[in-house]
C-alpha cells in the first residue's frame, strides 16, 4: 500500500478541483464524438460518432481540454482520466461523468499520478453510495468535501519529473522483455527453416497423401439434428487444436449415435490434427494416447500418418512449422471465414526422410522447445518485477523519498 507523506498539508479537493457544469446543445445534424473513461487508470478514449439525432439523451456536456473527469458509475474501478489537450471537435461526455478543472496551483501531472495512491481511491469509493459495487453511484458533492496531501507546486513538479523519469526506465525495461519474449518465440521457427528443407536436394520430397492412410474432417452435430451432452464421446472444435497442444480442459461430448455416424473421423492416438477455418488456421497438434472415444467437426482435419514412412510428431512439427505455414496461408481461400480444402492438404509437399532422421529432427525441436520455455519462465518473472516497479516508484513518491 502506497503510504501518504504526512508532512505536507492536507487540502480539501474543493480548494483544488471545481466542478465543470458546460451543457451542449446537441444539433441533430452534427456528428458528436462520444467517449468512454476505461476502468483501472486506462484512459479516456473515443467510443464512437453520432450525429445529434442519434444521440437518445440531449442533455451532454462539453469536454474540456485538463480537465480531471471521473465517470459517476464506475468510479469504484478508478475510471477516472485527464482530458487531453488535442482531442476531436465535438467531443461530449453523458451524465455518466463528472468534469473538474484543477486549481492552477496543482500541477496536474502531479494530480493524476496522486490518482493512483490507495489513499486517492478511497476518497472516490468511500463518495460512492449503493448495495452493489457495480451499482455505486458517485457523490460529488461529499467527494469535495474529502482531504488529500498536497506538497508545494515546486515539489510537485519534481516529483513529477522524477516520477516520469523513471518510468521511462520502466518502459524501457518492458520493451526490452518484449523483444526477447518475441525472440524466444521466434526460435523454433527460425530453426525450421534449416530442419525441413523443401528443395528436395537433400531429402526426398512426397505429396502429404502419398504417405497417409486417411486425411479427412469431421461434420457438426448440430447438422445432424443431435445437440451436445454432459458425458458420451469427446468432441474436438478447433479452439482446442493449438500450437503443438491439444487443449483438453472443459471438454464437450456428443452422442455416441453421432459418433458412431462419423466413423470416418474418429480419432485415434496418434493422428495429428490441423485448422481448416478462420483465424486458427494451420494450427496443429498430435491425439495424445488414453484420449478414448473422440471426434472433431468440420473445421478441424484429421490426418492418419502411415507409420512405417511418417511419425506422427514430425508431421506435427512440420505443419506448424515456417515453410508450411507459408504455403498453407498463401493458399487459403479468402471468403467470409478463410480457409483451406483437405485436397491441400493432400497435395502438401512434404520432405520425408528416414524416419530415424525423422525422430531426431523431432528431439531437436523438443528440446528447444524445452529451452524456450524454460526462458519465458524466466520473463515472466522479470515481467512480474518490472510491474512491481511502478508502485514502488509512487510509494516513495508520497512518501516524499524520491
Amino acid at each position: 500500500m502506497i503510504e501518504q507523506n504526512l508532512s505536507w498539508p492536507s487540502v480539501q479537493l474543493k480548494n483544488v478541483l471545481r466542478y465543470i457544469d458546460e451543457r451542449v446543445e446537441v444539433d441533430d445534424m452534427t456528428e458528436y464524438v462520444t467517449i468512454m473513461v476505461k476502468r483501472r487508470h486506462g484512459g479516456l478514449q473515443e467510443r464512437e460518432r453520432l450525429f445529434g439525432h442519434q444521440i437518445k439523451t440531449k442533455k451532454q456536456f462539453r469536454l474540456v481540454p485538463g480537465a480531471f473527469i471521473i465517470s459517476r458509475i464506475q468510479c469504484w474501478h478508478q475510471a477516472y482520466a485527464i482530458v487531453p489537450q488535442a482531442m476531436p471537435p465535438n467531443m461530449i461526455a453523458s451524465t455518466n461523468y463528472d468534469q473538474f478543472s484543477i486549481s492552477p496551483n496543482v500541477d496536474r501531472r502531479f494530480f493524476w499520478w496522486l490518482s493512483y495512491s490507495p489513499l486517492f481511491t478511497e476518497t472516490v469509493r468511500s463518495s460512492a453510495s449503493g448495495v452493489v459495487i457495480e451499482k455505486m453511484v458517485f457523490d460529488r458533492d461529499a467527494w469535495l468535501q474529502k482531504e488529500i496531501p498536497l506538497p508545494p507546486i515546486s515539489e510537485q513538479r519534481r516529483i513529477v519529473a522524477r516520477i516520469q523519469q523513471l518510468s521511462a526506465k520502466v518502459e524501457e525495461a518492458r520493451f526490452l522483455r518484449q523483444q526477447a519474449t518475441e525472440r524466444a518465440n521466434s526460435l523454433p521457427f527460425a530453426a525450421s527453416e534449416s530442419l525441413f528443407p523443401t528443395d528436395g536436394e537433400k531429402v526426398p520430397i512426397g505429396r502429404l497423401g502419398e504417405f497417409t492412410s486417411r486425411i479427412t474432417k469431421g461434420e457438426s452435430p448440430e447438422w445432424q439434428g443431435f445437440t451436445y451432452q454432459e458425458a458420451g464421446p469427446m468432441f474436438i472444435r478447433s479452439e482446442k487444436v493449438l500450437w503443438g497442444t491439444l487443449d483438453l480442459s472443459k471438454p464437450m461430448h456428443i452422442p455416441l449415435e453421432f459418433h458412431d455416424k462419423l466413423k470416418r473421423s474418429q480419432l485415434r492416438p496418434g493422428d495429428v490434427l490441423i485448422n481448416l477455418v478462420g483465424a486458427s488456421i494451420g494450427r496443429s497438434c498430435v491425439v495424445p494416447d488414453g484420449i478414448g472415444a473422440a471426434n472433431v467437426n468440420q473445421a478441424v482435419a484429421v490426418i492418419s500418418p502411415d507409420p512405417k514412412s511418417l511419425d506422427s510428431k514430425y508431421l506435427m512439427h512440420f505443419l506448424i512449422s515456417r515453410p508450411a505455414q507459408d504455403v498453407i496461408h498463401a493458399g487459403k481461400v479468402e471468403t467470409a471465414r478463410p480457409n483451406i480444402s483437405l485436397g491441400d492438404l493432400r497435395d502438401l509437399l512434404i520432405p520425408v526422410p528416414s524416419l530415424l532422421e525423422q525422430r531426431r529432427i523431432v528431439t531437436n525441436l523438443e528440446n528447444l522447445q524445452v529451452k524456450v520455455d524454460a526462458m519465458k519462465q524466466l520473463q515472466a518473472v522479470t515481467a512480474t518485477e518490472i510491474e512491481a516497479l511502478v508502485p514502488s516508484i509512487l510509494d516513495k513518491a508520497f512518501k516524499g523519498e524520491l
